[in-house]
């Protein structure tokens, strides 16, 4: 939801395919990084750094790989998911 009263720039439509990429790959890594790095060394002292550090690596690597699948994906919806009549 757009609150008009905070007056920050926004960016073009045409640049939201990375938009969406940015926002997925961020939160798909965030939460993969949590939950990996939770079963492999466990919850505890530095539990937050060794996630901080992991995101820092699997970001970038997450947004190259949204960007190229995207494409994919849509086409495999579009296959699947019947039109309306």
């Amino acid at each position: 939801m757009w609150c008009p009263a905070l007056k920050l720039p926004r960016i073009p439509l045409r640049f939201a395919p990375v938009v969406f990429a940015f926002y997925m790959s961020g939160l798909m890594a965030a939460v993969m990084t949590c939950v990996i790095t939770a079963i492999n060394r466990g919850v505890g002292p530095g539990y937050l750094e060794t996630v901080a550090r992991a995101y820092a690596m699997t970001m970038p690597i997450a947004f190259c790989c949204v960007l190229l699948v995207r494409p994919l994906v849509g086409r495999l919806v579009e296959w699947t998911v019947r039109k309306p009549d």
